[in-house]
């Protein structure tokens, strides 16, 4: 019954429009501390291709780390084909960023996962920035996955890491990404990794990984820096676990 109500397209937009003026409340009654800022306004300015990557349990404040108005490059988010996902659209574009639909392929069913990696590297191509969930859709909890290295290569974009993080918010414990609900009139942190350069297009294996890892523990170190910034406890990564081999679809997303 919850499933059939909420894959409703109305129920969908309705919730997407209140986590999104949610999203706006929560980052206009923050007091914000700003953490390598210098690395993200040459992207504002248009100089340069950049892929933002921020950890799936964290999307949700996102906006506040992007700048939105005119000059600036669009930004468009890549966002499942899952119910949940649609609400998680209509969220995005409430606080001022497009989206792209696609899945990695799963069980044999093509979920646009393709596609949704060719739109990607268009908009890039067009002077876009594109923002994904390294981790997304389903884990394993702070642990980069393929897409995002590969959709840098593809376009010669560098890899920028996102986070925030604010005092007051609630963790949900069993969730497989331990989701960050950020609540209102606390202080808070945004970081900005520093730039991360594509591999080559004739890469080898050993070196696309150096990549993978080196956007991994950028993302984890700022991620912790945030936390303690906001004086709160460190939200740790899943435990390491042998990689599968390589899927030429997969991609990653928010759900």
């Amino acid at each position: 019954m919850l499933k059939n109500i909420l894959g409703n397209s109305i129920v969908q937009f309705v919730i997407g429009r209140l986590i999104g003026l949610y999203m706006l409340l929560v980052g206009v009654t923050t007091r914000w501390t700003r953490v390598n800022q210098a690395a993200i306004e040459p992207f504002w300015a248009g100089q340069g291709k950049m892929i933002a990557c921020i950890w799936h349990g964290r999307f949700i404040q996102v906006h506040k780390l992007w700048a939105f108005g005119p000059g600036v490059p669009r930004a468009k988010m890549l966002i499942s084909q899952s119910r949940e996902g649609g609400i998680v659209a209509h969220a995005s574009r409430t606080v001022g960023a497009e989206v792209i639909r696609g899945s990695s392929a799963k069980r044999g069913q093509q979920k646009g996962g393709v596609e949704a990696m060719r739109q990607m590297a268009r908009h890039i191509e067009d002077g876009g920035i594109i923002c994904m969930t390294p981790d997304g859709p389903r884990g394993p909890r702070m642990r980069v996955k393929r897409g995002p290295v590969q959709l840098a290569k593809l376009a010669g974009a560098q890899l920028v890491a996102l986070t925030w993080a604010t005092s007051n918010r609630i963790v949900f414990e069993r969730s497989w990404d331990k989701f960050v609900l950020p609540l209102p009139f606390g202080r808070g942190a945004l970081i900005w990794g520093n730039p991360i350069d594509p591999p080559p297009l004739d890469a080898s294996e050993a070196e696309f990984e150096a990549v993978r890892l080196q956007l991994e523990a950028e993302m984890l170190r700022i991620a912790a820096e945030a936390d303690r910034l906001a004086g709160i406890p460190v939200v740790q990564p899943a435990p390491l676990k042998p990689e599968p081999a390589p899927q030429a679809e997969e991609t990653a997303h928010a759900s």
